[in-house]
């Protein structure tokens, strides 16, 4: 017990430095990166004065001929996202070890709970990531939970079936559906049954619920609520489950046949018990070991959602959101999103690994 407390005490001290380490990578790549902040509002002028045109149009071109923010816009902006930094002074001001001038000269980093400002909403990026997290939560619980009531009873069964036609058949399932993408069956099934293309469509086209919702359950229609929630919530959920369909079923499958060729188990058959009792109350419990670990691991998918298929979905989760802050070069929500993607990681980490002391005795952490 002793040796399991020092080990995690050493793992929980070490989350700071590797924080640190990692953020300070993704803030260097972003500050590196083109097209951030100050050219997205140069495109912007650009495309205001082409839209305008005439004298507007011809006011805004510069000495270079190109439609040119002026030089004190463009100073403010830096000043703004500390562009004018070195990128080392930079970092330690996003992390509040820095004295920042726009301040007043105090501490003002994700330390002290400022996460800046976003550049595409206006809103404090701390207020507008959590705003999300009801949203990934929701689809990425649900598909977890899906995937554990679908793949440990599809797995068990390979098992005690093990090279039979069932085992077979349901292999080519497993693998067809680890090859494709979450994205590509979702835009798939949405051709099939969101659109009338095929003559099959009564599922939406994407979102996260029908307008008016909100309304609709005001006023006490419950039960059109859950039909549309349920509807919305389909296609998202079957994309959500390939991501782990495939490796939680073969894990399954896997780690109970190890079990079942074990001594204990054929000591077990020779004290006369049940196939059931075995199967079910001794191996089981033994085989689920491996896919318990990796509840940790799930957390970062349970908060940060999936970019590709929340945008495929239209679905105003934390993906979503990630992919627009990309594509809009939203450098301080992308790196609020970063921050709480590093952190969950790690905290899913440590979880894993109580998970693991707690399951299996076996393990001893020295």
């Amino acid at each position: 017990m002793h040796g399991m407390t020092s080990y995690f005490i050493r793992r929980i001290l070490l989350v700071p430095v590797t924080f640190v380490c990692i953020t300070f990578v993704i803030y260097l790549f972003m500050r590196l990166a083109p097209g951030g902040p100050i050219e997205q509002a140069q495109l912007q002028i650009q495309q205001q004065a082409m839209a305008e045109g005439g004298a507007g149009g011809a006011a805004a071109l510069g000495e270079t001929g190109s439609y040119d923010l002026p030089q004190e816009a463009m100073d403010q902006l830096k000043r703004y996202y500390k562009l004018d930094r070195a990128i080392p002074v930079g970092y330690l001001i996003w992390l509040g070890l820095w004295p920042d001038d726009a301040a007043g000269g105090a501490l003002n980093g994700i330390l002290q709970g400022n996460m800046g400002m976003s550049y595409r909403y206006g809103d404090p990026v701390l207020a507008t990531i959590v705003s999300k997290f009801p949203i990934s939560i929701y689809f990425g619980l649900i598909g977890y939970i899906a995937t554990w009531l679908v793949c440990i009873p599809l797995g068990v069964k390979k098992a005690l079936e093990h090279r039979t036609f069932f085992d077979t058949a349901t292999s080519v399932v497993v693998f067809l559906g680890y090859s494709i993408p979450g994205f590509v069956a979702a835009l798939v099934l949405m051709l099939l049954f969101a659109t009338d293309n095929y003559g099959m469509q009564f599922l939406p086209l994407g979102d996260f619920r029908s307008a008016g919702w909100d309304e609709m359950w005001a006023q006490g229609a419950y039960w059109w609520c859950i039909k549309d929630q349920l509807a919305h919530t389909a296609i998202p959920l079957v994309a959500y489950m390939l991501a782990g369909f495939a490796t939680m079923t073969i894990l399954m499958k896997n780690s109970l046949l190890d079990n079942l060729g074990s001594d204990y188990v054929r000591t077990a058959f020779a004290k006369g018990l049940s196939e059931k009792r075995v199967v079910f109350v001794h191996a089981l419990r033994n085989s689920l070991i491996p896919i318990c670990v990796g509840v940790g691991h799930a957390i970062g998918l349970l908060f940060a959602g999936s970019f590709l298929i929340e945008k495929t979905c239209n679905i105003p989760g934390m993906g979503l959101l990630g992919f627009n802050s990309l594509v809009e070069r939203d450098y301080p929500v992308l790196m609020g999103i970063m921050t709480f993607g590093v952190l969950i990681r790690l905290t899913g980490n440590i979880i894993s690994d109580i998970v693991l002391a707690l399951v299996d005795p076996r393990v001893r952490f020295s």
